[in-house]
């Protein structure tokens, strides 16, 4: 059976909850690369930057990635010059 959004946020560590917000935060790091990492769906981004986000900065990152082109790969242009399969690994601690 496959687990509920709420479970697969429960399992999630501190330090992956902070490369998740890390991620989102990016413009170049699409939700699917988010999903192939950590298995969260773009709903499930949602709804831990929700919960872990004051409610001010939220609403700016979701007014942010809002129909921005890069967060999803089926909408970025071929002609864009970077891989986000190539990002840095977002599991080191900040400082």
């Amino acid at each position: 059976m496959k687990p509920t959004s709420a479970e697969r946020l429960a399992r999630l560590t501190p330090g992956d909850v902070s490369a998740v917000i890390q991620m989102a935060w990016e413009d170049r790091t699409a939700f699917e690369t988010i999903q192939e990492r950590l298995g969260l769906s773009e709903s499930d981004v949602i709804r831990l930057m929700r919960s872990e986000l004051n409610p001010s900065s939220f609403k700016l990152w979701r007014m942010r990635v809002k129909g921005r082109l890069t967060k999803h790969r089926a909408l970025r242009s071929p002609d864009m010059k970077f891989d986000d399969h190539a990002i840095a690994d977002h599991r080191r601690a900040n400082c």
